[in-house]
Parts: structure tokens; sequence; C-alpha cells
């Protein structure tokens, strides 16, 4: 059996070194110094599912089947008609649409307490949400969506892609500037 404090330390020496590819050092300053570090590469990882996007299956399965998805969101070919649709569709940030879920007569985990229960109609955000997933958005579309005025369904989306398709490890890093954020 291995020592318990050598695991560990392969351990922190793995996620160590996961963190130094994603940053570079800039060159040096005239002062002979280093300059700060800052991130290498823009592209995302994707984490856990890479097909289903870590979506409750009842969920996925309706937006594949709905007619919002297959044809007015398979026109949008990039991420500014997509933050478009967002601004104009969305209205609410739940999985279902109001009203399209029957949920009477089911009891325990089938009861609709956990979101998914029954299905319904999926909602416009979830199937834009899906779409985006679909662009492999990049760190800095991302961003753009975290800090969006127009829209807190633009913002509120990007938070969702985050809890979706990031690593958790990584939620601090995406979420702490925006615990005492004042914009509703």
């Amino acid at each position: 059996m291995a020592d318990p404090q050598v695991v560990l330390a392969a351990i922190a020496a793995q996620r160590f070194a996961e963190q130094q590819q994603q940053y570079q050092v800039t060159e040096e300053t005239e002062d002979g110094t280093e300059g700060q570090l800052k991130r290498f590469n823009n592209t995302l990882p994707i984490w856990g599912n890479k097909e289903t996007m870590n979506i409750n299956h009842l969920i996925l399965s309706n937006i594949r089947g709905s007619p919002y998805f297959k044809t007015d969101l398979f026109k949008l070919k990039t991420y500014h008609e997509v933050i478009d649709e967002i601004y104009y569709k969305v209205m609410h940030l739940e999985p279902w649409e109001k009203n399209s879920r029957k949920t009477a007569g089911q009891i325990g985990m089938c009861a609709g307490v956990r979101g998914v229960s029954a299905g319904g109609i999926v909602s416009t955000a979830y199937c834009i949400l899906f779409k985006l997933f679909t662009l492999k958005l990049t760190r800095k579309q991302v961003t753009g969506m975290l800090n969006h005025v127009d829209s807190p369904y633009i913002r509120g989306l990007g938070f969702l892609y985050i809890r979706y398709c990031q690593p958790p490890s990584d939620f601090t890093e995406w979420f702490e500037h925006y615990f005492d954020d004042d914009e509703v």
C-alpha cells in the first residue's frame, strides 16, 4: 500500500503542473524582473460529458426534440447572434416553460421538487444554453457574458454555462468577482 503522504504529494504535483500549463510568464521587463502571469489559452476545457453537457437526460431529450432548437437556433451560427437571441427571447432561466409540466399526483422524488420530474416544454433559456455549448465558447466569450450590462439573462446563462461545462474546482475563480456584485 502506498504511503498517503506520497500519494498526496503526487496529486499536488499533478494539479500544479496542470495549472502551470494554463499560464505563461511574460518577457522580462526593462529592469530585469519577470512580468506578470497571464492566461495562456483562450479555449475552455469541457468538464464531464462532452456530448450531453451534463444536463439531465429528460431536459436534453426535450431540447433535442424542440422545434425551436431544431429550426430557429439551428440557423444561428455565431456567438453574437446567440447573444442577440438571448436578449430578445429569454424571459426566465428555469428549465421548463411555466405551466407546461404535469406534477399533479406525483409523490416522492418524482414530485417535481428537483426541477425535472415528468418534463414539459423545455424553456427557451435551456435551448439557448445547449446552443452555446455546441458553439464551444472561449474564455473571452464567457467573460463577456458574465459582464454583459444589457440583460441579466445573458449574465445568468453565462453562469449556467460555467455551472454545467466547467470543472467544479474552477467555480471559485469564475464566481468570486461577482459575489458582491450590485448588478441585478
